[in-house]
């Protein structure tokens, strides 16, 4: 109850959405979630490939979702239309959203036009996961290319990405 002069405490509904500081997450608070993550979706499959599949998943589930995060926080929102402006936007402002730091680099191929490589030389998701022998292939990288695929398919842009070792690359038709 208030009365005239006085305010109630605000609460969280009263505060705004977009709120100046930064919330950062400890790096051992994620490395520890992100464990979980893939110890909870290895107990679910039965290949490698499947577990590269789930995380992947996982990430366009979170990438879609970094939609509407961005949108809140900018302060002139405006659409790309062009594709490398786009993918600049993923390298800086995006990365430096998950893992406080941007992109090493963005490259385009070579070979061709429709074919970008985003570099990543020390993935956090791939630096505190303990790799099994027999599943020496495993890349927890597919997490972030997931992240990735899923915030271009909702911004409109078709993709596919794949992760080999250390790069994660995105082809467009």
């Amino acid at each position: 109850m208030t009365t005239r002069g006085k305010r109630a405490a605000e609460t969280l509904y009263d505060k705004p959405l977009s709120s100046k500081g930064k919330l950062e997450v400890n790096l051992s608070t994620y490395a520890f979630l992100f464990s979980e993550i893939v110890q909870y979706s290895h107990g679910r499959v039965t290949s490698l490939s499947q577990l590269h599949e789930k995380l992947s998943d996982l990430g366009k589930h979170a990438g879609f979702r970094m939609i509407d995060v961005l949108c809140l926080r900018e302060k002139t929102p405006k659409r790309e239309t062009r594709l490398v402006n786009h993918l600049l936007y993923i390298q800086k402002t995006l990365w430096k959203t998950l893992f406080y730091k941007e992109a090493d680099r963005l490259e385009q191929a070579t070979a061709s036009e429709s074919t970008f490589y985003l570099f990543e030389d020390d993935p956090v998701v791939n630096r505190f996961i303990s790799v099994p022998k027999d599943q020496s292939s495993l890349n927890c990288a597919a997490f972030v290319a997931g992240i990735i695929e899923g915030f271009l398919n909702g911004t409109q842009f078709v993709s596919y990405s794949q992760h080999q070792l250390q790069i994660t690359y995105w082809s467009f038709p």
